[in-house]
């Protein structure tokens, strides 16, 4: 049931709840989406290989986010039922088909991987049952129009694009890229490089190495022969870790930018101080000053004893739209399309800032400037430095 590389504590929790829910409508007695019956959420999420860690923030603040709730909307105890894509498509595919076909669920959360959200979107929209993306920012996801997909990350094209615009605008005119080679780290150097070309930049090289790359030293050897001024790079998980790591190991003297996945809370503590001034743009950042993080970050440092991450933040903001609709619809979740349309109108209290649902689906949404820093106690974390204000994917 995908539970691989989850903590024991967590599958149990996970586990406690959904024994709740069961014997609380076996008690009940009730018929279909009746009150009592539970909720039942599919969630998948690479919880083995190099993203497995990001599978577990998601969850682990869904989970939040229902135990404020009591583990129960509009009357109905919640089930969350997972599943390990291992951020592989076809084993994500199969997991999304056991969920709905096997498990019966009423809405699917999740995926990581744009490859696995894409096989998704296509079983979902024949059944038409809610899916809300957590993560995976293929550009595709939402810019294909479909009404029962929805997403609360950002599109590849919204941590990308804005930040080619941006260097421009700080005198960088010149740009290595550099990013995994697959579905995401395309969609990341693309968008880059179309708003930095616009604006008047120069792409003077490119490496692309494999997922799990281990060794980096053939590809910075690229790096530093060409001597740019900057280098672009998307990595996240193990990846970002090694690959920061094996940059500063180089000797590299380019500013190092990127989207925000390089240089996560869940990074940074293996990265150290090899993070140190990397810029990146992100829809989150851990020092926003607004009520909803503050209050975020204390509930999930409390309950995981670890900062939360942006994906801890869109396991939140997954969880706040379907138990906000469930809530709108007065537990009907019979009803997919009455359901799809309490999720067009959910209104959000992110602790990312103001965020809302575009026609697609995608939100819009600020997006940050950061700069990793060494802070007065010591710690080093990610310090917000410039806002680009509502930023809406272009839809095409």
């Amino acid at each position: 049931m995908g539970v691989e590389g989850i903590g024991r504590g967590f599958f149990l929790r996970v586990l406690l709840v959904g024994v709740l829910g069961l014997l609380v409508a076996g008690c009940a007695g009730a018929g279909e989406s009746g009150e009592g019956e539970p909720v039942r959420i599919g969630v998948i999420l690479p919880y083995s290989g190099v993203y497995a860690q990001l599978g577990e923030d998601i969850t682990d603040a869904m989970e939040l986010y229902f135990e404020r709730e009591g583990n129960e909307i509009a009357g109905r105890p919640v089930e969350l039922i997972t599943e390990d894509t291992e951020a592989d498509p076809q084993v994500g595919v199969q997991a999304a088909r056991t969920l709905i076909e096997r498990e019966q669920v009423d809405v699917l959360a999740g995926a990581v991987s744009t490859a696995v959200a894409y096989g998704v979107i296509d079983i979902t929209r024949r059944d038409n049952i809610p899916f809300v993306i957590a993560n995976a920012t293929g550009n595709d996801a939402t810019r294909q129009g479909a009404r029962n997909v929805f997403r609360v990350s950002a599109s590849s094209w919204q941590v990308s694009y804005p930040m080619g615009e941006y260097l421009v605008e700080q005198g960088v005119d010149e740009i290595f890229l550099s990013s995994a080679d697959y579905a995401a780290g395309q969609e990341m150097s693309s968008g880059f490089r179309e708003g930095f070309l616009e604006a008047g930049g120069t792409i003077v090289g490119e490496v692309h190495p494999p997922l799990e790359t281990s060794d980096y030293s053939s590809y910075l050897t690229r790096i530093r022969q060409a001597d740019p001024p900057g280098v672009f790079s998307f990595y996240a998980g193990s990846d970002a870790v090694r690959f920061v790591q094996q940059y500063r190991e180089f000797g590299i003297e380019a500013q190092l930018y990127g989207p925000g996945y390089i240089v996560d809370e869940d990074t940074l503590p293996a990265q150290g101080e090899a993070a140190i001034g990397v810029r990146t743009i992100l829809h989150y950042s851990p020092d926003l000053d607004n009520p909803e993080n503050q209050e975020f970050k204390a509930a999930y440092e409390e309950a995981y004893d670890r900062d939360p991450t942006v994906y801890a933040v869109q396991g939140w903001d997954a969880a706040w739209l379907i138990g906000e609709a469930i809530k709108a619809t007065d537990g009907n979740t019979e009803d997919r399309d009455a359901l799809i349309e309490a999720m067009e109108n959910v209104e959000f209290r992110s602790p990312r800032g103001p965020m809302e649902l575009d026609e697609n689906h995608n939100p819009i949404q600020n997006i940050y400037v950061r700069e990793v820093r060494q802070l007065d106690d010591g710690t080093i974390d990610n310090v917000m430095i410039d806002t680009i204000e509502r930023v809406q994917d272009p839809g095409e």
